[in-house]
């Protein structure tokens, strides 16, 4: 009598679960590029803007680089460039996050959430496209201005940490305006906010150093977390690649990721919950 065939079981293996939830984090991220270049009245606002504003502070604050004060650059155009970077990206972060809003009014992210989708991955594809619209645009605003004077003393290695700080800035602008997204669920609450990040930037050394302001406008750009980050891409035009410029550049913006991803990833569970 033949002894019955024992076969040992097999354990389960999470090798093409981990792979599906690739698979539509990628895909997810595609879309959220894809719905940029197909809606050009989003994209160009946060091209064109920028670089206005570099063009007319080079044209009319040309000669304060002679104020005491003032870091040494060749010119203006290299002052304002990191300035530039740090609004377009402002700029392009919150049409992302406009764009998610807008799914959730229309039914999109309930059908979403109804297939068998991993749910982080929803807003993950959505900040990893805007990290890499972050990193063109950073790209775009170099190659634009060359012709026009810009130079950069860090060279190639001072482009690709401007564009490392940018991607982090897409990543942690794009989570802090999801998370507003998220909770609100209207892409008119989320352009209304656009203003306090505006603010932001406004009150920092975007367009002038911190050694040329005095009262409560200095103190504040002191405090101001994007006057730190602004003034570590400056470095890596102005002065090169270093250790101080690129901590600056790049921790920054990474802590205020940190802070913004968990923000929205809260909001996400908030959501989710009153789905």
């Amino acid at each position: 009598m033949r002894s019955p065939v024992t076969t040992a079981p097999i354990a389960p293996t999470r090798a093409p679960a981990q792979t599906s939830r690739v698979a539509q984090t990628w895909a997810l991220s595609v879309r959220s590029m894809q719905s940029l270049l197909r809606q050009p009245s989003l994209v160009i606002p946060s091209l064109i803007f920028p670089l206005f504003f570099a063009a007319l502070g080079t044209s009319s604050f040309s000669r304060s680089t002679e104020l005491p004060g003032f870091p040494a650059v060749d010119s203006y155009l290299d002052f304002a460039l990191a300035g530039a970077i740090v609004q377009g990206i402002l700029f392009g972060s919150t049409t992302g996050a406009t764009a998610l809003a807008t799914d959730i009014e229309n039914g999109f992210f309930d059908r979403l959430l109804a297939s068998p989708s991993t749910r982080t991955g929803i807003i993950v594809g959505r900040m990893a496209g805007g990290m890499a619209y972050g990193a063109s645009q950073t790209l775009f605003f170099v190659l634009v201005l060359l012709p026009f004077g810009l130079s950069i003393k860090g060279g190639v290695g001072g482009v690709v940490g401007l564009m490392v700080s940018g991607t982090i800035l897409a990543l942690a602008i794009g989570a802090l305006m999801s998370a507003m997204a998220l909770l609100t669920g209207s892409a008119e609450a989320v352009q209304g906010a656009f203003p306090l990040l505006f603010i932001a930037l406004f009150f920092s050394s975007a367009f002038f150093p911190r050694e040329t302001m005095s009262g409560v406008y200095g103190t504040l750009a002191d405090f101001n977390p994007v006057s730190h980050l602004v003034e570590g891409m400056r470095a890596l035009v102005i002065e090169g690649v270093s250790a101080s410029a690129l901590a600056r550049a790049i921790l920054v913006p990474a802590a205020l990721a940190v802070v913004s991803i968990a923000l929205s990833l809260r909001a996400l569970r908030h959501r989710l919950g009153a789905s």
